[in-house]
């Protein structure tokens, strides 16, 4: 990996030694998967696409690898590189701040393991509503680690189920793939009571499109 790219923003740690080391382990994951050009510029496009929005300047390389990864896995899932064992599940608002984030939490938890999910925004805000933190963390769901993330081309593809909440007609569609929406307040700067009622209809359909997805594929399987 090389060292040119990114240079330091004021009171942050120059990240292109981070970056590269990165970059290292990010090729020795996808070894016989993408060469290292590929890696390189995925992550090198993850941190600049972070950069423009994120408050969590401090954490950026380590956030622009957590972002490259997923992008990387989900490219070579389309590819049939890496095998996907379980539906794929992607949930896509505006800001990836809030619905989204709920209810990929949410179907996480009541997947256990059986569903994989990603969430995105078609135009990502700073950080997570806090909000939606506090409400998510009385169901004992912590958030801390969660940050926006925006809608690419490669987790779109890699899905087999899109569940899109105001996003309007960002999302590209695909063929083979289904598309759902759901029509749910913005919890974002609402009183708390209002977030509560927001996050139990998105727990409701969470549960709801679990069991739907997870009968579709036992009977792919069968077939």
């Amino acid at each position: 990996m090389t060292t040119s790219g990114p240079g330091p923003m004021p009171g942050v740690e120059d990240p292109r030694q981070l970056l590269h080391d990165a970059g290292t382990r990010l090729a020795e994951r996808f070894t016989g998967h993408f060469a290292p050009e590929t890696i390189e510029r995925y992550l090198f496009e993850s941190y600049a696409a972070l950069r423009r929005t994120s408050r969590l300047t401090a954490f950026l390389p380590v956030l622009a690898e957590t972002f490259a990864r997923e992008r990387l896995t989900a490219l070579a899932q389309h590819q049939g590189s890496i095998a996907r064992d379980v539906p794929e599940v992607l949930l896509v608002c505006e800001q990836n701040a809030g619905r989204s984030q709920m209810a990929a939490a949410l179907i996480d938890r009541h997947a256990a393991g059986s569903v994989h999910v990603r969430s995105a925004g078609s135009q990502p805000a700073a950080e997570v509503g806090p909000e939606v933190v506090a409400v998510m963390g009385e169901l004992g769901i912590d958030l801390a680690d969660a940050f926006p993330k925006p809608l690419t081309d490669d987790v779109v593809r890699a899905a087999d189920v899109v569940v899109t909440m105001g996003c309007g007609d960002a999302c590209p569609i695909y063929p083979g793939r289904t598309y759902l929406d759901w029509d749910l307040a913005d919890p974002a700067g609402r009183p708390l009571d209002e977030v509560r009622a927001i996050r139990d209809e998105i727990d409701a359909r969470a549960r709801d499109l679990v069991a739907t997805v997870l009968a579709h594929h036992q009977e792919g399987a069968s077939s």
